[in-house]
């Protein structure tokens, strides 16, 4: 039995999972995708070391990243839930609960089995955690990053505003570039006079 201190419901929401989604076709989608930097994501997730993936998995996991990234890349709710109806038609089992064997508490799962090959389950259950954000949000539950130096999808969440960078980082660096083209601060003084 699990106590209370146990964080596994923490480790595996939807939103959680919904970010490891995002992490992880980030961390795919470079052309090769790193094994060890997968495996990393994978176990900051709450999957046990050693995570051992062979160039195979990555590959079919790269695949499922790119099908994942159109939904990501959906501007509006509608397209979001086309491209998640069809990935869940075409790659998804049906819904089913599982424990895997006693050693979790009950949860549901799409992939075909509890060994199902590494991209099976991360499609999978990237499909139903993006889809519960979108039935809860009624918006696309996630978007790419607006900053033309980066390729990150992110997921959206909360109120407000609609988020347009993956990070502050980001964020931050597209302000300065606008900042900077528009000379604000960068006038040259010459003759007494203020900017030419």
């Amino acid at each position: 039995m699990h106590s209370p201190d146990d964080d596994w419901s923490t480790r595996h929401s939807v939103l959680t999972n919904a970010r490891r989604a995002a992490a992880l076709v980030n961390v795919l989608t470079p052309d090769p995708p790193r094994p060890d930097a997968v495996a990393e994501v994978l176990t900051a997730y709450g999957e046990r070391a050693p995570v051992e993936l062979s160039p195979d998995d990555v590959a079919a996991m790269r695949a499922a990243a790119v099908l994942l990234r159109e939904v990501f890349a959906a501007d509006h709710v509608d397209r979001a839930a086309e491209a998640l109806n069809r990935l869940l038609l075409e790659h998804t089992g049906p819904l089913r609960l599982t424990s895997h064997g006693g050693g979790t508490p009950w949860h549901p799962h799409l992939d075909s089995d509890d060994d199902a090959p590494w991209s099976e389950w991360f499609l999978a259950s990237s499909c139903m955690a993006l889809t519960v954000l979108l039935w809860e949000g009624q918006r696309p539950p996630g978007a790419l990053c607006a900053s033309p130096r980066c390729s990150d999808v992110f997921v959206t969440r909360g109120g407000g505003p609609a988020r347009r960078y993956c990070s502050r980082r980001c964020a931050t660096r597209e302000r300065v570039a606008a900042h900077r083209r528009s000379g604000v601060g960068t006038r040259e003084v010459s003759d007494g006079r203020a900017g030419r």
